[in-house]
C-alpha cells in the first residue's frame, strides 16, 4: 500500500491509498490487480471493486483475505473491517508495491454464504499422504521411524528426546507432544502454520489425533472447558528468547477464533490493538531477544457456558522500571520512545517539544540510523492500536506528552550552589519543558526535586537533597510515572475489554487463562529485576512439578494402585530460600530496607549469615559484592548493589503533592491508588466549579439589578436544611469509599443562597456516580492490590510495602488462581542463543531439557494414566458399555475393559477410581462412539417403523371406508323423491319401472353417432353413475336383465376409479364383459344385453345435451374466464388451481401431492405446490420477467418489480417520474407524505399512468395525490421491496444492543436483496434523504418518514399473524430511520466533499485565468524553452480542473 497524494508527511493526511488484490480462482491464479480505495473503504466496498475491475461473477459470494508471510498468517475480513487499517499494521515496506511472492497481500476468494470458507487438505499432510504412497510402492526407501509423541520412543533417555526434537526441528515441525504437554522449539522464523485454516483443522479433534501443534492446546482447553464446565488455564514456560510472547499470541487468536457463535464480540480486535500497544510500552531489545518482554502477563478470556466469548481481563506483573534509568550498552530503553522522537511529525514534535535521541541522557546509549525507517512505521502501528483499543486523539496527546517530561527529567542535572547550602537545578531550557508537559508550576517543581520535607513531634523542617540523592529522586520520580502509565494503559485495555453487560447481570462465566510471564534470565549482570523474575519462574517450576508428579504420585498412592515413585528435580527448597519466614532472602531485603542505616553491604552480609549452611547459597569470596543462588536452571550471580534502592518506591509526598498540583487532569489520575476515586473526586470538583461560576455569574447579576433583591427571601432556606444536606453530601462521599477532604468536613458550603444549587452538588455526587461501578467491577477482577501502591500514602503515617512483597503478593494471587483451574502445560525452548533461524544448538538444548526435568516428565506421562474417573463419573459416561444392572463397579469395570482386550498394564482400579492410559481412553471412547451410534441407528430404524405403520393403518381406514361407500352406493338403490334421500339394500319402489327387453329398441345408429362423446368432467361422471344405478331394480329378474344387472354394476365400479371415460373404448369393453357373464349357454342373451345398455346409454347423452342448451352461456363463459385467468402469487408467480391425478412432489416442502387432491401450478414458471406452501415460496418466477401476452398493455401497479425495470440496476419509470417530480416541487410542502390527496384524483392519474405514463403531465394534479400515489404504488407491489424472506432478519437487526451493531446487520442485509428491489430502495431512500433535509419547512423529520413508509416497504408476509405484526410496528420503523440517518450521513460527507472539490477547481481556474491574462504571446526566440514551459504548466491545470470535474 503506498499513499498517492504524495504531500502526506503524518498517518492524519493519508486519504487514497493503493490495495494489491490477489484473487484465488481456478482461472487467472496468479493475475491480480491494484486498487486505489480510500482511507475509509470497508471489505465489502473492495470487494465489489476488485470483482468489477476482474470482471468476476458477482452473484457468487465472496471473501476478503488477509495473508501474511508467505500465506502463513491468514484472517477473513468481516464486511465492515477496513483494509487500509490493516495494512497499518504490515511492516513499514510491505505497505509498497511489492510482489506477491514477498508476502503480506490480500487474496479474493469464493465463500459461503455464511462468510466461511472451504479449504483443501493441507498441503503438507497432502505431500506426507504422497511420500507415504511412494514408500508402500517400493520407490522410495522407508525413512526411520518418526514420533510426534515423546511418551511413544521405544527407548526414553535423554539422546532419544534430543534426537527426536532435532530431527522435527531440520523439517521445520517445531512441536512435539508429551502427552498432553506441548514442547514448542523456536525456529526464530515464521512458519505458515498459523492460518485460519489449521484452525479449522484442529477444532473439536481429540489430542493427539493430528500433529502437534499450538491450537490442538487451545482446542483441548476450550472443549475440555465446555464439557466439564471447569475454568482452564494454559502454562507458557521457557527461558527468555524461547518463544513465549508469539506462542501466547496463537493461542488467544485460537481461543477467540473457536468462538464462532453469534455477532462478533470484538475481544480478539481489540487484543489484536492491544498488542502492539504493551509491546511498545513494555518491551525493549536486550541481548538475547530483540523484542524481549519486560513484564509478565495474564490474559484470561472469559466464556458463557455456551461457548460465546463474554470478554477478557488482561493482568501485567513486575514491569523492569530500573531500564528506564540504565541498561546494558547493547540494550535500549522501551520501544515507545524511540517511535516517538522518530515517527513524529514535524507538527508533533513542536507541541510535545521533542529533540534527537542522541540529546537525552535516558537514551544517549544507542544509535539508530539504520533503524529509523522501521521506527516510522512501527509509530503508524502504534497510533492505528492505540485507535483500535479505544484511545481517543486527545487522549494519546496526554500519554505522548508525559513521555516527553519523562526524557526531559533525564536531563535535569545539579550543582552546587554559590551561596548557601543546597543544590541548584537547571538548565532553564528543561525545567521550563517540564513544567509545560505536566502542567506544573516551575517554582514547585524546583522545589520538589531539591528539598525534601520532613515532620517532627513539634515541627516541620525542609531538608536539601544531596548530590546523590537529588538524582535517585529525579530517577525515582521518572520511574514512577512511567509505571503509573503503564498500569492506567493496562487499566483502559481492561476497559475496553470489559463486557458492559456483566455489571447489569449475574452470568455463570468459564474462562481459559494464559500465562506469559518472563522467563528465566542469567545475564552477564544481575541485578534486583534478574533476582525478582527467576524468584517467579522458580515459583511456577515449583507449580508444574507439583501438577506432573507429586499430586499425581500422592493419587496413587493414596488409591492402593501398583506404582514405583519417580523421582524428579524438586525446587522447594530454593523457594524456601527466597520466602520462608523470618529468614527468607526476601524478608531479609525488607528488613534492610526498613533500617535508614543499612547498606547494600549489610545486606549481603546478613545474607551469607543466614544461609551459609543452605545448600541453594553459594558463598561468594569476601570483598566480592555479590552471590550466587542455585537455581533448577543452573546458578545465577546477584550483584548486590542497588538492591535496597530497587526495593524502595521513592516517591516522596513533595512529589506527590507536585503531581496532584497539576491543572492536567489526566496527570491526576495517573498518580490515584485508586481509578474509582479519582474518578469520583473528579466529578465533584467540576460539579464545585462549575457551582462557583453561576455563583459568581448571579453575584454580578445581583450588582447590576438591586431592586429584585429585596424579593428574595433568604430565610426560607433555614441553615438546618442546608446543615442537614451537606451531612448527606459527605455520608454519600463516604458510602462510595472516598476521602473527606479537611476543608469540606468543616464547612458548611459556601454557597447558601440557593437551595437548587445545593439540590445540584447532591445529584451529581450521587447520580453521576454510577458510571464509576465499571471501574470498581475491573478492579474487583484485578489481581494486584491498588491500596498498596505509594503513590497515595499522602495522610497515613503507615509504610507502603516494598517491591518484593507487592510482587511477592501478587504472585501468591496468580498462583492461587491457577490451582483453581485445570491446567495445560506449553514447554518453549530456545534454540540457538545466536538468534539464528532454523538452527538447532544440541548443547543449549540439552541443557534446558534438563533443568525442566523433561526426562522425567515424558516417563512419568508415559508410565502413569492420564485419565482418572470415579466409580460414578466411569458408569455415567460409560452407561451404554455396562451392564444394566450393576451390582458391584469394581469388578463390572473390569470385566468391560477385559471384555474389550485392553491389556492389563493399560488399567488399574483404585479404592475409588479408575486409571487409564490415554490411548485406551480413546478405544473406550471410540467404542462408546460406534454403540450410540448403533443404538441411534436402531431407535431411528424402530421410529420409522412406527410412523410407518401408523401411516398404514391411517390409508387402510381411508382405503375401507372409500370401499364400504362405493360398495353402500352400488349395492343400494338411491331414491330421491320429494326432495329427501333414502336408502334400502332391498328397493321395492324404484322412481322408473323395470326396463323390458320387450320395450329396448335397436337404435345403431344414434348409438354410432353418440360414441363420439368423450366425458371428462367428474360431476357428469357421477351424473352416469346415478343414472346407471337408478334404471335398475333387482326383483323378479329374468336372465337376460341379471347378465345386464351384473354387467352395469360392474361398469359402474369402474367409472369410480377413471377420470375420463371414451364412450366408444368402453362400449367394446361393455360388450366383451357381457360376453364372458352369459358364457357358452346365454350367447343368444348377449346381442339383448347390448341393445338394452345403448338405449339407456343413449338416454343419459340426450338429456344431457338438453340440459347444456338450456343452461346460459354467458355463466359458463364467465366460469371458463375465470378458470383461464391465473391470480398474481408471491414474487411474480402467476398460480392456478388444478386436480391432481397422478402422485407429484411439491417444490417447495418437497413432500408428496397425492391423487385427488388440489394443487397449484405456475403458469408461466410451472412451479408445483401445495396451497399451505404459497406463503413459503423464496424462489423468484422465471419465466414472469419474460411473460409478454399479444396485445396486453403494460402494466405499472401490482406488477413484480423484475417486470418494470429493464436491467438489475435501473428504477421502474413511473416511481422515477413520481420522485422526480415531488423533489422538483413539493420539498418544501408542509406535511408532504403526511397528508393525503384525493382519491378520485389519485384513481384517475392511475388510469392515465397504467395507459400511458409518457404522456402525463404530474403538473396538473396535487402534490400530495402524487405522494400518496407514490405510497400505493409501494403497497402493491406483489413483493415488497425488502423482500418476505428478509423480514425476520431485519427485526433481529433492530433487536441488537449497540447501535453500531444494528447498522452492521441491517447493511449486510441489504446486499442480499435482488438487484432491482436494492436499486429501487436506494434511489428511494435518497429521495426520503432530500425530504427530511427539508424538515424545517414540511416538518417530515426522519422519524416522521419512517412510520409512513415502513408499511409500505418492510411489511410482514400475508400468511404471518396480524397481531404479532402489530407489535413489530416499531422495530420496522426503526429500521427504515436507521437507513434513512446513515444515507443522510453518507449524504451529508459526499456534499462535503464536492463542496471541497469545487473550492479545488475554483482556484485551478482562477489561477489558469491569471495566468492567461499575465502571458505575452508574443516572446523572442531565446524565449522558446520558457514559452514551452509556460505551456507545459497551463496543460497541467487544463489536466487537473478535467479530473476535479469528473471525480466531482
Amino acid at each position: 500500500m503506498n499513499v498517492t497524494n504524495g504531500k502526506a508527511t503524518s498517518y492524519r493526511d493519508e486519504a487514497v491509498c493503493t490495495l494489491q488484490i490477489y484473487p484465488r480462482f481456478a482461472i487467472k491464479p496468479g493475475q491480480g490487480c491494484i486498487l486505489r480505495v480510500p482511507k475509509e473503504a470497508t471489505a465489502t466496498t473492495v470487494i465489489k471493486t476488485a470483482l468489477a475491475t476482474l470482471g468476476m461473477d458477482t452473484s457468487k459470494p465472496y471473501v476478503l483475505v488477509e495473508v501474511q508471510e508467505y500465506g502463513g498468517e491468514e484472517w477473513v475480513l468481516q464486511a465492515s473491517d477496513q483494509p487500509v487499517q490493516r495494512v497499518l499494521l504490515w511492516p513499514r515496506k510491505a505497505q509498497d508495491k511489492h510482489p506477491q511472492s514477498d508476502g503480506y497481500f490480500f487474496a479474493l476468494q469464493e465463500g459461503s454464504y455464511d462468510r466461511s470458507i472451504q479449504y483443501d487438505v493441507m498441503t503438507s499432510v497432502r505431500q506426507e499422504k504422497v511420500a507415504q504412497g511412494l514408500v508402500n510402492r517400493g520407490f522410495v526407501t522407508q525413512q526411520p521411524q518418526e514420533y510426534d509423541d515423546l511418551c511413544n520412543l521405544p527407548e526414553l533417555t535423554e539422546e532419544s528426546i534430543l534426537g527426536t526434537l532435532r530431527h522435527r526441528f531440520h523439517k521445520q515441525k517445531i512441536y512435539t507432544f508429551a502427552r498432553n504437554i506441548l514442547i514448542a522449539v523456536n525456529p526464530f522464523k515464521f512458519l505458515p502454520i498459523y492460518n485460519p485454516r489449521y484452525v479449522k483443522m484442529y477444532e473439536n479433534q481429540t489430542l493427539g489425533k493430528l500433529e502437534p501443534h499450538v491450537f490442538a492446546i487451545a482446542d483441548a482447553a476450550f472443549h475440555t472447558m465446555l464439557n466439564k464446565k471447569v475454568n482452564q488455564c494454559i502454562v507458557i514456560s521457557g527461558e527468555s528468547g524461547s518463544g513465549k510472547t508469539q506462542s501466547a499470541n496463537f493461542l488467544i487468536h485460537c481461543l477467540t477464533a473457536l468462538s464462532q457463535k453469534g455477532y462478533s464480540s470484538g475481544v480478539e480486535r481489540t487484543i489484536l490493538g492491544a498488542g502492539p500497544v504493551l509491546e511498545a510500552f513494555g518491551n525493549a531489545k536486550t541481548a538475547y531477544n530483540n523484542n524481549s518482554s519486560r513484564f509478565g502477563k495474564f490474559v484470561q478470556v472469559n466464556y458463557l457456558e455456551s461457548g460465546v466469548v463474554r470478554g477478557a481481563v488482561v493482568e501485567k506483573y513486575l514491569l523492569e522500571k530500573c531500564r528506564l534509568v540504565s541498561r546494558g550498552k547493547t540494550e535500549r530503553n522501551y520501544h515507545v520512545f524511540y517511535y516517538l522522537l522518530i515517527g513524529a511529525s514535524e507538527e508533533e514534535k513542536d507541541e510535545f517539544k521533542l529533540l534527537c535521541p542522541e540529546k537525552y541522557h535516558y537514551l544517549r546509549e544507542v544509535t539508530l540510523r539504520t533503524d529509523q525507517a522501521e521506527m516510522k512505521h512501527e509509530f503508524r502501528r502504534l497510533h492505528q492500536a492505540m485507535e483500535m483499543v479505544g484511545f481517543l486523539p486527545p487522549t494519546k496527546k496526554q500519554i505522548f506528552s508525559v513521555l516527553s517530561a519523562i526524557l526531559y527529567l533525564g536531563n535535569v542535572t545539579y550543582e552546587p550552589k554559590v551561596v548557601g547550602e543546597g543544590l541548584k537545578v537547571g538548565p532553564e531550557s528543561v525545567l521550563s519543558a517540564i513544567s509545560d508537559l505536566l502542567k506544573v508550576k516551575v517554582e514547585l517543581l524546583v522545589e520538589a526535586l531539591t528539598t525534601r520535607k520532613s515532620m517532627t513531634a513539634n515541627d516541620r523542617l525542609i531538608l536539601p537533597y544531596s548530590f546523590s540523592e537529588a538524582i535517585t529522586a529525579r530517577d525515582s520520580m521518572a520511574q514512577s510515572l512511567y509505571s503509573a502509565l503503564f498500569d492506567w494503559i493496562v487499566l483502559r485495555i481492561n476497559h475496553a475489554l470489559l463486557n458492559k453487560r456483566d455489571l447489569e447481570e449475574s452470568v455463570p462465566c468459564l474462562s481459559i487463562g494464559v500465562l506469559d510471564i518472563f522467563g528465566f534470565e542469567d545475564f552477564k549482570t544481575n541485578s534486583f529485576e534478574q533476582f525478582c523474575i527467576n524468584y517467579a519462574n522458580e515459583q511456577l517450576q515449583y507449580y508444574c512439578n507439583q501438577c506432573i508428579f507429586k499430586l499425581e504420585q500422592e493419587e496413587y498412592m493414596a488409591e492402593g494402585i501398583t506404582w514405583h515413585n519417580i523421582d524428579y528435580p524438586d525446587n522447594t527448597g530454593c523457594i524456601s530460600l527466597f520466602s520462608k519466614k523470618p529468614t527468607g532472602l526476601l524478608y531479609l531485603l525488607d528488613e534492610e530496607s526498613n533500617f535508614p542505616q543499612a547498606t547494600d553491604s549489610t545486606l549481603l552480609e546478613k545474607f551469607k549469615q543466614q544461609h551459609q549452611d543452605n545448600p541453594f547459597f553459594v558463598q561468594t569470596p569476601v570483598g566480592e559484592p555479590a552471590f550466587v543462588i542455585r537455581h533448577f536452571a543452573g546458578k545465577v550471580k546477584y550483584q548486590i548493589k542497588d538492591f535496597r534502592e530497587k526495593n524502595t518506591d521513592h516517591m516522596r509526598p513533595d512529589i506527590v503533592a507536585l503531581l496532584r498540583s497539576s491543572e492536567c487532569s489526566y496527570l491526576r489520575q495517573l498518580i490515584g491508588a485508586n481509578p474509582a476515586a479519582v474518578f469520583r473526586w473528579g466529578i465533584l470538583r467540576a460539579t464545585i466549579r462549575t457551582l462557583a461560576v453561576f455563583n459568581e455569574a448571579g453575584r454580578r447579576w445581583a450588582e447590576k439589578h438591586p431592586i429584585f433583591i429585596s424579593f428574595l427571601n433568604i430565610s426560607d432556606l433555614g441553615l438546618g436544611s442546608i446543615r442537614e444536606l451537606h451531612a448527606k453530601v459527605l455520608q454519600s462521599l463516604k458510602q462510595f469509599g472516598g476521602e473527606v477532604p479537611q476543608k469540606l468536613r468543616l464547612s458548611t458550603i459556601s454557597v447558601r443562597k440557593s437551595q437548587t444549587v445545593l439540590n445540584v452538588i447532591l445529584l451529581f455526587s450521587v447520580q453521576n456516580l454510577i458510571d464509576s461501578h465499571s471501574l470498581k467491577f475491573i478492579m474487583g477482577l484485578k489481581q494486584h492490590n491498588w491500596a498498596t501502591r505509594s503513590l497515595l500514602h499522602l495522610h497515613t503515617k503507615k509504610k507502603p510495602p516494598s517491591i518484593s512483597a507487592q510482587f511477592q503478593a501478587s504472585l501468591s494471587k496468580l498462583l492461587e488462581t491457577l490451582r483453581k483451574a485445570e491446567p495445560f502445560f506449553v514447554r518453549c525452548i530456545r534454540s540457538n542463543g545466536d538468534k539464528r533461524e532454523m538452527h538447532f544448538d544440541d548443547a543449549l538444548v540439552l541443557q534446558q531439557l534438563r533443568y525442566t526435568g523433561m526426562l522425567q516428565t515424558v516417563r512419568i506421562r508415559r508410565s502413569g494414566y492420564g485419565a482418572k474417573f470415579t466409580f460414578k463419573e466411569f458408569t455415567d459416561q460409560f452407561r451404554v458399555l455396562l451392564p444394566k444392572e450393576i451390582s458391584t463397579p469394581q469388578q463390572d469395570i473390569t470385566n468391560l475393559l477385559t471384555k474389550m482386550g485392553l491389556p492389563s498394564s493399560s488399567f488399574q482400579i483404585g479404592r475409588t477410581k479408575v486409571f487409564l492410559k490415554e490411548s485406551e481412553r480413546q478405544i473406550l471412547q471410540e467404542a462408546l462412539h460406534k454403540e450410540v451410534m448403533r443404538s441411534i441407528i436402531i431407535l431411528q430404524r424402530w421410529f420409522r417403523a412406527c410412523l410407518m405403520r401408523k401411516q398404514y393403518l391411517r390409508e387402510r381406514e381411508g382405503i375401507i371406508t372409500i370401499q364400504v361407500l362405493f360398495i353402500w352406493l352400488a349395492r343400494g338403490c338411491l331414491v330421491i323423491a320429494n326432495g329427501s334421500h333414502s336408502y334400502s339394500p332391498r328397493v321395492k319402489n324404484c322412481r322408473n319401472p323395470t326396463i323390458k327387453i320387450s320395450r329396448a329398441t335397436r337404435v345403431q345408429e344414434k348409438w354410432n353417432a353418440s360414441l363420439d362423446r368423450e366425458i371428462t368432467d367428474s360431476n357428469e361422471l357421477r351424473q352416469l353413475d346415478e343414472f346407471l344405478g337408478n334404471q335398475v331394480c333387482v326383483d323378479e329378474l329374468s336372465e337376460t336383465e341379471k347378465i345386464f344387472f351384473l354387467a352395469t354394476t360392474q361398469f359402474r365400479d369402474t367409472i369410480k376409479t377413471m377420470y375420463s371415460i371414451s364412450l366408444l373404448f368402453f362400449g367394446k369393453c361393455y360388450q366383451t364383459r357381457v360376453s364372458s357373464l352369459a358364457g357358452l349357454q346365454k350367447a343368444l342373451e348377449v346381442p339383448l344385453v347390448i341393445n338394452l345398455f345403448q338405449s339407456v346409454l343413449d338416454g343419459f347423452i340426450r338429456g344431457e345435451l338438453k340440459r347444456l342448451e338450456t343452461e346460459p352461456c354467458k355463466e359458463r363463459n364467465r366460469r371458463k374466464s375465470k378458470r383461464d385467468k391465473c391470480p398474481d402469487g408471491p414474487l411474480g408467480h402467476l398460480f392456478s388451481t388444478y386436480q391432481v391425478t397422478i402422485m407429484q412432489s411439491c417444490d417447495q416442502c418437497s413432500s408428496y401431492i397425492w391423487g385427488m387432491e388440489k394443487a397449484f401450478m405456475c403458469s408461466s414458471c410451472k412451479m408445483v405446490c401445495h396451497k399451505k406452501c404459497l406463503s413459503k415460496i423464496t424462489v423468484n418466477c422465471t419465466g414472469q420477467c419474460d411473460r409478454k401476452k399479444e396485445g396486453e398493455q403494460t402494466l405499472h401497479f401490482s406488477v413484480p418489480l423484475c417486470a418494470l425495470v429493464r436491467t438489475a440496476e435501473s428504477v421502474p419509470f413511473v416511481m422515477e417520474k413520481m420522485l422526480v417530480h415531488v423533489e422538483m416541487n413539493g420539498l418544501y410542502t408542509e406535511g408532504i407524505y403526511r397528508k393525503c390527496g384525493s382519491a378520485c384524483r389519485a384513481k384517475e392519474l392511475r388510469h392515465i399512468l397504467e395507459k400511458d405514463p409518457q404522456a402525463v403531465s404530474l403538473d396538473n394534479y396535487p402534490i400530495h395525490t402524487i405522494t400518496g400515489l407514490v405510497k400505493l404504488w409501494l403497497r402493491e407491489l406483489p413483493e415488497p421491496l425488502i423482500t418476505y424472506s428478509l423480514y425476520n432478519d431485519f427485526l433481529y437487526a433492530a433487536d441488537l444492543p449497540e447501535a453500531s451493531e444494528r447498522v452492521r446487520a441491517i447493511y449486510r442485509k441489504l446486499d442480499e436483496l435482488p438487484p432491482s428491489n436494492f436499486s429501487t430502495l436506494e434511489r428511494l431512500i435518497f429521495h426520503l434523504v432530500k425530504v427530511a433535509k427539508e424538515e424545517t419547512h414540511n416538518r417530515m423529520s426522519a422519524n416522521a418518514l419512517a412510520i409512513v413508509f415502513a408499511p409500505c416497504i418492510l411489511r410482514c408476509p400475508d400468511s404471518s399473524d396480524p397481531l404479532l405484526s402489530m407489535k413489530d410496528i416499531n422495530k420496522t420503523t426503526l429500521c427504515v430511520e436507521i437507513l434513512i440517518n446513515e444515507q443522510t450521513r453518507c449524504y451529508n460527507q459526499k456534499m462535503e466533499e464536492i463542496q471541497q472539490l469545487e473550492n479545488v477547481e475554483a482556484m485551478a481556474i482562477n489561477q489558469l485565468k491569471l495566468r492567461r491574462q499575465n502571458t505575452i504571446f508574443e516572446r523572442p526566440k531565446l524565449d522558446s524553452d520558457v514559452a514551452s514551459m509556460e505551456r507545459e504548466i497551463e496543460k497541467n491545470l487544463l489536466e487537473r480542473i478535467r479530473s476535479i470535474k469528473k471525480e466531482k
